[in-house]
């Protein structure tokens, strides 16, 4: 790329240092939240969504905890325009939440935005004029002193036309392209606006400063949010709020650092769906703070659900990889991921402690809705012994002996490998019953009678490869006599290595499992007996291993 010289910053510092903010390490409460998915989110959707999905989609929001909701600019189209009425018309809008309606700085559009707004209890009305250079020098060619009379006036009209239509009505203003706008100029025109409203602590307005294109490293920005928060006109009147696009990929970024240097609200949509690169996702804002043991006051409990909703509704589609909300955030492929989430999960079952510190998971899966079994320990070629493990004792209840968890790892990959493909749960599952479990040829017992005599004689009828054997063997228990006896139709091919029982089950209908491995030369082979009886269990666990090195 030969041609990076066309380029130059095209923000502005603070005139002064503003550095405050680095001494905060982190969000400390949660910010007041406004989705903006019904404006800015719908805006830029291919096919917008229709009115009767507007209206579920606004239901939805609430839902999730919203108090805050842009609609729309509904002077600017009737089916915004359509769409708030709606809303007003068929009491749609709980009591605890306020809508917020966009409108430019003339006088037209201001009208007829308090119009649609007939019958409302309470709403936000969202002014709005561009600042920057850019925009000053190329789109309106006006100077500073003209773009401010256009803010001064449509702060004017919406103060008259407040006045005299019914309802309770907060007033925001957006020095559009704030990014691009020197801080200085930014600083002057919010002031001249908020003197026209005049604010009170009770009645305050909001100065909203867009990330319209994102321009800068996410700390630039938080130095122009402080420079706003130390000297804007009457600051215990005015709620600061951020509205960060993600041009440059840094919208949660911009939007945490600046609320660490003083932003109280923030303007989001879930799943940063918005222009060009979107908007801040505000999911992934929120989660961060609870991450950090913030409660973000929204409900992202069920995480599955609310991405099949969005989804569905605006035909957009949640990348697998999306922080917090994407089926794969939470999934680990790799083997030592897989053992050290697998450990971390058995030592928060034995510590109980009061913080969640489990490697790979910075939150648990299960607070938004995941299941470790089926979101976190997934199986492929690159998996390993501690997620198979893991996965088969918690979903089917098999805790394999840990030798026999690294071969039939080594299994269970070379599966996956050879058919290029992740394996699902019951597919482990059906292959492990299929090749471990009960297996019954090429040897195969009838029966087994034993006597207790200088220590267990076992007489046992077996076929083996398709002819009938009656055999005795003695040991000092039935496992052992059998194996004799085994050993001796065989020739004493293999040495028995490894027992290990446990109940599959915990209820009155438990079933026995018993592992057994015997080694022939340096090859060890496990095989899993499942029974009622314990005994007939491990039998058949003895004469799978053995059925398995046959083979």
């Amino acid at each position: 790329m030969n041609n990076s010289n066309k380029y130059s910053k095209g923000y502005f510092m603070p005139p002064v240092d503003c550095y405050d903010w680095v001494r905060k390490d982190s969000v400390d409460r949660a910010p007041i939240w406004c989705s903006v998915d019904l404006r800015d989110g719908n805006q830029a959707l291919v096919v917008p969504m229709s009115l009767e999905q507007k209206l579920e989609f606004f239901t939805f929001l609430c839902e999730l905890g919203f108090k805050e909701i842009e609609v729309g600019f509904p002077a600017a189209s009737q089916t915004e325009y359509d769409f708030l009425r709606a809303l007003i018309e068929r009491n749609l809008i709980p009591d605890d939440v306020t809508i917020q309606v966009l409108t430019q700085a003339r006088e037209h559009i201001i009208a007829k935005t308090f119009e649609s707004l007939v019958g409302c209890k309470r709403a936000v009305v969202h002014l709005y004029n561009s600042t920057s250079l850019a925009q000053r020098e190329q789109v309106f060619r006006k100077d500073k002193a003209q773009i401010v009379e256009i803010a001064k006036l449509g702060a004017r009209l919406c103060k008259e036309y407040a006045a005299k239509t019914p309802g309770n009505f907060m007033f925001e203003y957006s020095p559009e392209s704030f990014t691009g706008t020197e801080p200085e100029f930014a600083l002057e025109i919010c002031n001249a606006v908020i003197d026209i409203w005049e604010p009170t602590p009770d009645r305050k307005v909001i100065i909203n400063l867009p990330v319209t294109v994102e321009m800068s490293a996410p700390h630039v920005y938080a130095c122009q949010v402080e420079y706003m928060h130390k000297h804007l006109n009457r600051r215990d009147s005015v709620i600061i709020s951020l509205h960060p696009h993600n041009d440059r990929g840094c919208g949660v970024a911009d939007t945490e650092l600046g609320l660490i240097a003083g932003g109280d609200r923030v303007e989001g949509t879930l799943f940063g769906n918005g222009e060009r690169t979107g908007n801040v996702d505000i999911i992934t804002v929120a989660l961060n703070m609870y991450a950090h043991g913030v409660d973000p006051g929204l409900h992202f409990e069920n995480m599955p659900m609310i991405v099949g909703m969005y989804e569905r509704v605006t035909g957009m589609h949640v990348d697998e990889r999306q922080p917090y909300s994407g089926k794969l955030v939470f999934a680990a492929f790799s083997g030592s991921h897989q053992d050290a989430i697998a450990k971390g999960m058995k030592w928060i079952e034995e510590k109980h402690p009061d913080k969640w510190t489990v490697p790979y998971l910075p939150i648990d899966p299960k607070d938004v809705g995941r299941l470790y079994d089926k979101d976190v320990i997934r199986i492929n070629s690159q998996s390993g012994k501690g997620g198979i493990g893991y996965l088969m004792e918690k979903q089917f209840g098999f805790n394999l002996p840990q030798k026999m968890r690294e071969s039939f790892g080594y299994e269970v990959k070379d599966v996956s490998d050879r058919g290029h493909k992740e394996l699902m749960p019951q597919e482990i599952f059906d292959y492990f019953v299929e090749h471990y479990v009960n297996l019954s040829a090429p040897l195969r017992i009838f029966e087994s009678h034993y006597v207790q005599k200088n220590g267990i004689i076992a007489d046992v009828s077996l076929e083996l490869d398709g002819k009938t054997y009656e055999c005795r063997g003695n040991g000092n228990g039935r496992l052992d006599a059998v194996n004799q006896a085994i050993g001796n139709v065989l020739g004493q091919e293999y040495t028995f290595e490894e027992y290990h029982e446990h109940a599959l089950t915990t209820d009155s209908a438990s079933q026995a499992v018993a592992y057994v491995c015997i080694r022939r030369d340096d090859r060890r082979y496990w095989g899993v007996g499942i029974h009622n009886d314990i005994v007939t269990a491990t039998i058949s666990a003895l004469v799978s291993a053995i059925n398995r090195m046959l083979a």
